[in-house]
This record gives C-alpha cells, structure tokens and sequence, in this order.
C-alpha cells in the first residue's frame, strides 16, 4: 500500500490555470474606488469606503506537473526551467505558526523521491511561475501602495502576516509575491509561517480529517464513473494508446497537458481536438467530489479556514491590540483551496483557477456610517456575493452568507473525528496537493 502522502499528492492542487474557448465566461459586477465611481446598487460613491484590512488567499504559480501521462510522448523538465530570477529573492525565514522551526514536510519529501524525465521534481515552481508571483505582488503593489497609501512602501512585520501551506512551490511563491510588492525594500527578514501537516486547514486535509476523507474518497471514485466522464475518458486513453488498466483521470491529463502547454513544452497531437474536453471533465470531476449543494463537504474543506478569515475582521473591527497594525494577511495556497473557497462564497464560475489566481477581500469602514463593508474580488474581478446586497456587502450580511460554512476549529475537529453515517465504500484516496 503506498504511504498516505504518497496518496495525498494523488489529488492535491493539480490544477494548472487556463482558459479555453469553450468557457462561458460569466461577467462579474466591476467597481472601482476611484472617487468617481459608484457602488452598483447602492448609489454611493466609494470614496464613502475607508479600507482597513485586505486578505489575499492566492494560488501557486506555475510548477511542473505532479505526474507525466504514462505512455505517451515525454517532456523534459529540465533544470533550466526553475532558474530563480534575481528579481524574486528577498531575504526570508520559514517557521512553524508559533516562530519555532518550519515543522517537517512530507508533502514536499514525497516529491523530491520522485523524478521527472528531465531531472527535476514533481510539483516544482517554475521560473515562470516565478515571475507570475511577482507580477502579482506588483499589481498589489499598485492596488494598496501606489493608487491608494494603504501599506507603507518598504515591508514591515507588523503591518503584513504571510502564512503558507509547508510545501516549496507554495512558499517560494509567497516570497516571490513579497518581492513584487515591496521592490525587495526591506530592512528586516521576511517571516513566512507555516502549520504541521496534520493539522493544515489551507487545503481540504484528507489525512487529518478522517470524515472529509472517508466522503470525499466515495465521491472522488464516483466522479471517474459518472457516464458522460466515463465514457470521454474510455475515448480519450484509446485515443492516446494508452491501456485501460492505467490509473487515469481528467485531472490527472489536465495537470500534465496544461503544464505542457504553459511552458512551450511538446503535448501529444491527439490532444489538440480534446482541449475543451479535457478542461470540462476536470471541472465537472472537482465540482462532483466538492459538491456545493452538501454543506458539510464545504464546511470540512474549508470550513476553518473561512472562520480564520472571519476571525481576522472581527479582530480588526474590535481594535484588537495584538493586531492593531496588521493591515495585510497574505495566504499561499492551492488551486484546491480556491475552489471551495469560491463554492461556499457562491461565485465559483466552473473554470479551473489559473496559476497565480487570488481571492482578495477588502474590510472597509464607511466614513459617515462608521458600518463595516466587505468587498470581494477573484483575479482582480469585483464579486456580488449571494445574500449580499450589495458589492460593498455589509460585515453582518457576510457574516451570515457564510456562517453555513464557516467552523471553528475546535466544531472542525470534533466533526472529523466522528465518521458515522459515512458511506462504507471509500476506494480511492482523493488527495490531491
């Protein structure tokens, strides 16, 4: 039997971000704060909107695949691909959530026991993953520095907690985000912090929470037999030679072709004619195993995480004296953090989030009122939540549109250890970082 992180790297962020022709795309509600602009239904002018804390929850750049498609014709991931641009070092620490030592990474060690054809990891940030951080860090950088004096110029670990999850490719992003943000100007080191793996609540933790384990493992082996899935899937291995008795699936050929293409390396030829395919059957596959209409699938995905960001408002609305000055929350996370995120928010939009893709809500107090406001944005895209009403959604009316899904961690923990009323069959695991 392989080792559990073995099978969590099966299901973990495999998702590589782009968008295909076929995708619908959905016209979210833009605003702006500029001073000329209005709020959508609200009539008033958003210079009204005092902002008094952001928190960024942002994909991974790109990497190298988690797994090649057997049998079919190899790329190289060669060394060059990772080259680190001098642009993107800052000088930073990585520590546990108390500043100890970084705790161990099995995650990260189940990669570097495997090789891609090349010689390098699966997984891996790569340069150009590299540099779209950076770019990230720089369009933030504008957002919160240039076009509005909310951050001081330089970096400051009073005003900015960065946390990532205890994976490299996740961590080096976060420092290359830094480095976009701040220009490298800094006079202290950088601390990224991070959780022990069992206890991770920035990515559906299959392995420490047996309840979210045992359900998604029935839906992630449901997924692949659904019959419009499972009948692509039987075209698609006979169209690519490959044989039957290979374990494979749509996200699976998603992670390899779409890393493939992102980085201008050689894809099977069959492959051209099921871009649009592929891409649909990954979605359809992630939406299943997530499912948006089971609250409790969301509320174990990421339920915990939800309550931290809640917490933080609160804690900012309250005038804690602890985080008085904190006025960022940076968070380096998978696409399969983002996804459930954007399900349990309502405006999950059934594409795949691309590398470098964040979630960013804004609290806002408005200056005549003094009530507190929450503006949502995917990928620099103004969102209407449902239940809200409004783009600038009041704090109580956010507060409620989650509390469905939002947990404590202590309701967390005692929810994944009961596994009663589960369905008995779990055959496949269904991590996947």
């Amino acid at each position: 039997m392989r080792s559990w992180w073995t099978r969590l790297s099966v299901l973990g962020a495999a998702g590589l971000g782009s968008t295909f022709w076929w995708q619908k795309k959905t016209d979210p509600v833009q605003t702006d704060l500029d001073s000329s602009k209005t709020s959508p239904s609200s009539g008033q002018s958003s210079s009204q909107y005092e902002l008094k804390l952001v928190q960024v929850l942002f994909r991974h750049g790109a990497r190298t695949p988690l797994k090649s498609i057997p049998d079919v014709l190899e790329a190289q991931w060669v060394p060059d691909l990772l080259e680190v641009p001098a642009h993107t070092n800052i000088d930073y620490m990585v520590t546990d959530l108390q500043g100890g030592p970084r705790p161990p990474a099995p995650v990260e060690d189940s990669y570097r026991a495997k090789t891609l054809a090349g010689g390098t990891h699966p997984g891996q940030l790569t340069t150009m993953g590299m540099q779209q951080m950076y770019d990230l860090g720089v369009r933030l950088r504008k957002q919160y520095i240039q076009d509005v004096a909310f951050l001081t110029p330089s970096f400051s670990h009073k005003e900015v907690y960065i946390r990532s999850t205890n994976i490299v490719r996740t961590i080096e992003s976060a420092k290359c985000l830094v480095a976009g943000l701040f220009q490298q100007k800094q006079t202290e080191i950088v601390p990224i912090f991070t959780e022990e793996a069992e206890r991770e609540v920035l990515y559906p933790n299959y392995y420490g929470c047996k309840l979210l384990k045992l359900h998604s493992g029935y839906r992630w082996a449901e997924s692949s037999t659904l019959p419009d899935i499972a009948s692509d899937l039987r075209s698609i291995q006979s169209a690519l030679g490959i044989q039957s008795h290979q374990r494979l699936d749509f996200i699976h050929i998603r992670d390899d072709m779409v890393a493939r293409e992102t980085h201008g390396l050689p894809c099977p030829a069959v492959l051209d004619s099921w871009r649009a395919r592929v891409e649909q059957r990954a979605v359809d596959m992630i939406y299943h195993i997530f499912d948006p209409s089971n609250r409790e699938i969301l509320q174990l995905c990421v339920g915990p995480f939800l309550h931290i960001l809640l917490n933080n408002m609160e804690m900012k609305v309250q005038g804690s004296a602890l985080d008085g000055d904190r006025k960022l929350f940076l968070y380096s996370v998978h696409d399969t953090t983002l996804m459930p995120c954007l399900m349990a928010l309502g405006v999950f939009d059934m594409r795949w989030p691309p590398y470098a893709a964040d979630i960013t809500l804004e609290l806002h107090q408005h200056q005549q009122t003094k009530q507190y406001y929450v503006k949502i944005s995917y990928v620099g895209q103004d969102q209407k939540i449902p239940g809200c009403s409004d783009v600038y959604c009041p704090l109580g009316e956010f507060k409620q549109a989650l509390a469905m899904y939002a947990l404590t961690e202590e309701s967390y923990h005692t929810r994944c250890n009961s596994t009663q009323d589960v369905p008995s069959q779990s055959p496949r695991n269904t991590s996947r970082l």
